[in-house]
């Protein structure tokens, strides 16, 4: 005689087995460049400059953004379309801030006689505009997939309520939120 077990195991849904696969690629990418700065860092031709205040103060806006993420993904849950689609553009227009105030960072650096690319440039200067530059474009990527998300909620006739993009999408924003409090403590503590 034999005992048939009923045993429920819960699969990952597709898209979020990509975005836990895009997240580590970006981890592996980010270690990389991190590692290659401190490499650099060793070298004779290392520059030291002191980070301006536009990376700290951007680091506000993209907590801040992270807590409107996760409003708009638990009024998507509780059904509540018109707070999910606000909640979602107050997240869009936080990550284009984040963005904009990193760039006042970078013309701040250029402004004071560190010049970030070009003949003049220094190595640490031009990595320090990789590292962030590319986490930037990744929040404008996401920022990008909000607008997206916030013209089908609002434009739609049909309410649509599944939550499963907006988790994907929700992961994906709080990994570019934690993934730049690493590169800020990374790049303070090891300037």
């Amino acid at each position: 005689m034999s005992v048939v077990t009923n045993s429920s195991s819960q699969k990952l849904h597709p898209h979020k087995f990509m975005m836990w696969v895009t997240i580590a690629s970006l981890c592996m990418m980010f270690a990389g460049l991190t590692s290659a700065y401190l490499v650099k860092k060793s070298s004779d031709t290392y520059f030291s400059f002191k980070l301006p205040s536009h990376f700290i103060w951007s680091t506000f806006v993209i907590v801040l953004s992270s807590l409107t993420m996760h409003i708009a993904l638990k009024s998507i849950q509780a059904r509540e379309m018109s707070r999910y689609r606000n909640f979602l553009g107050i997240t869009a227009l936080l990550g284009v801030l984040f963005a904009l105030i990193q760039g006042l960072g970078f013309f701040y650096l250029e402004n004071n006689g560190i010049p970030l690319l070009g003949i003049k440039s220094n190595p640490s200067a031009s990595f320090l505009l990789v590292i962030i530059g590319l986490h930037a474009l990744h929040v404008l990527g996401g920022v990008f997939a909000l607008v997206i998300f916030y013209v089908k909620v609002y434009f739609s006739k049909k309410r649509n309520y599944a939550t499963v993009p907006v988790e994907v999408l929700s992961t994906y924003w709080h990994f570019v939120d934690i993934l730049w409090l690493y590169l800020l403590v990374f790049l303070l503590v090891l300037r």
